[in-house]
């Protein structure tokens, strides 16, 4: 027996009545909606941090790299001796904490978007490449791809920054160099899927030349999965810069960046907690609002998910 609401409803199993629910199908949806919703909340914090770097030089309150050892290891505005003109306190040599957090941002947002795009624009080529001809030049890019998977990060990092020394540009050539093996065999298995669809065999038959088909047909049908990856490679990127110049090997003090801010505050974890806890939590939830918008971002665009 099924229940029907008036003559006209829709029959409801009797499982689902028992449970006190609504109909499978409509729970998968709700569920996927509230992912969603997560997702568009994690959006709007990202906006506002992306909103605090930019804008950095009118809401932060001190110049980040303006030494005051008078006001040295203050705590934050709310603990007792705490000073009101540095909310979140200042650090060993008396700079602003929150002014640091703010500018920091900009270093450690700006590595995380340059090596992504760095990272694609080599990684997507190579994959197309090898998934679309196939045969020796996808045994060449393979290998390749498995040489660098297999190749220690921090070596890597170590080798480029003895080499050239400790930048802004060596990190962003690090990371991205680093990064690009992912986009490579995402793009290559979707190529190789992609390549034998009827609208590209068709192109194929109607003398269209590779580089057409290539850009024109199968292109296209790569943007969602390439930018599901670039979102969800952000975080990472930013954690990895963030443990690079935590080790010295990234941004150089003065300039405030998460990573080398985490590195000054470690001697002073026991007595003035404060200097590496609030980078820290700048990193824990920037990275946490991009994970959250890169699945929503995944379940949005994909095809087999009905939202």
């Amino acid at each position: 027996m099924t229940a029907a609401s008036g003559g006209m409803g829709t029959a409801v199993a009797p499982g689902d009545l028992e449970r006190g629910g609504l109909p499978g199908e409509t729970r998968g949806s709700l569920r996927r909606l509230w992912r969603l919703k997560w997702g568009v909340a994690a959006a709007a914090i990202m906006l506002a941090i992306v909103g605090a770097t930019v804008l950095a030089p009118w809401l932060a309150p001190h110049d980040p790299i303006n030494v005051n050892i008078r006001h040295r290891l203050a705590p934050p505005a709310w603990m007792e001796g705490g000073d009101a003109r540095h909310p979140l306190g200042t650090d060993q040599v008396g700079r602003d904490l929150l002014s640091r957090v703010i500018y920091g941002g900009r270093v450690s947002l700006l590595v995380g978007v340059a090596a992504v795009l760095l990272s694609a624009t080599i990684g997507v080529p190579l994959g197309l490449t090898a998934g679309y001809f196939g045969s020796r030049v996808d045994w060449i890019i393979m290998t390749l791809i498995n040489v660098m998977l297999t190749f220690p990060f921090v070596l890597l990092a170590l080798a480029v920054i003895a080499v050239l020394g400790p930048s802004l540009p060596n990190m962003i050539a690090v990371l991205g160099a680093a990064g690009w093996p992912i986009y490579a065999r995402v793009v290559r298995a979707e190529t190789l899927s992609i390549r034998e669809r009827d609208f590209v065999v068709a192109s194929r038959a109607l003398g269209m030349n590779h580089l057409r088909i290539i850009f024109r047909q199968i292109l296209p049908n790569l943007v969602s999965a390439v930018v599901v990856i670039a979102t969800l490679q952000v975080a990472q990127v930013i954690i990895l810069e963030s443990f690079l110049s935590f080790l010295g090997l990234g941004i150089q003090p003065p300039t405030p960046a998460w990573g080398n801010m985490l590195g000054e505050g470690r001697v002073y974890m026991l007595t003035s907690w404060w200097i590496a806890a609030f980078p820290g939590l700048a990193i824990f939830v920037t990275t946490l609002v991009i994970n959250l918008m890169g699945n929503a971002l995944r379940d949005w665009l994909d095809p087999h998910m009905k939202l």
